[in-house]
Formats: structure tokens, sequence, C-alpha cells
């Protein structure tokens, strides 16, 4: 949903935007959030699927070590960006003239930007 004709404004107003630059931001962060926990936890099957392959149990052991790993690392990339977040919806609060705002409407998106009326 890219609008190109929506101004957006950060902070007491001074900064104005189009909600292409939040959209594109929060999109990448969500792709961030889904894709690397999903890509680390691919590459840890294919690992194991190796090492079972190799059917030596020391490689079965060290192929199970890596998938563990990844699989801790995608769960720490997936609640790093989800607990960043929640800080910074925190943190903004209601008040629109504060600079967390702006953080929190370019990683969520443009529905937490103050929308610019002409």
């Amino acid at each position: 949903m890219f609008i190109l004709d929506t101004l957006y404004t950060c902070g007491s107003g001074e900064f104005e935007f189009d909600s292409m630059l939040p959209t594109l931001t929060s999109t990448i962060v969500t792709l961030i959030k889904i894709g690397v926990p999903i890509l680390l936890i691919i590459f840890g099957m294919l690992d194991l699927g190796k090492a079972v392959m190799a059917q030596k149990e020391d490689e079965i052991k060290k192929g199970w070590q890596t998938f563990i790993k990844r699989m801790i690392a995608a769960a720490i990339v997936f609640f790093v960006v989800v607990i960043v977040q929640l800080v910074l919806s925190l943190v903004a609060g209601d008040d629109n003239d504060n600079v967390w705002n702006c953080v929190n409407c370019f990683v969520s998106g443009t529905d937490k930007c103050n929308d610019v009326t002409r």
C-alpha cells in the first residue's frame, strides 16, 4: 500500500516526509523479523540433513549443535525486533511532539505517523 501523495510529520512538525519512507522501512523491519528466522531454521535443517546423510555419529552431533544454535539465533532475531518495537511504542507514548514518535513511525509504519492535513 504505497500512497505517494500523503505527507506526514515527525516531532513538532519541522520534518515532513512522504508516506513511502515509513512504509518502506517498516516493510524491511517486517522482512527481517520474519525472513531471517525462517532462513536460519532452513539452513539449520540443511546442516542437520547433511550430517544425517553422512551417517557418522560425530557429524550428527555437530549437526544437532549447529541446528540448535541456529534455532536460538532465529528466536533472538525475532524477539529483539519485537522487543524494540514494543519499547519504542511505550517510550513514544501519546505525545506527538516526541522524537520517539518519529522513530516509531518509521519502524511500525504510517499508522503511527502524524498526518499532514492540506
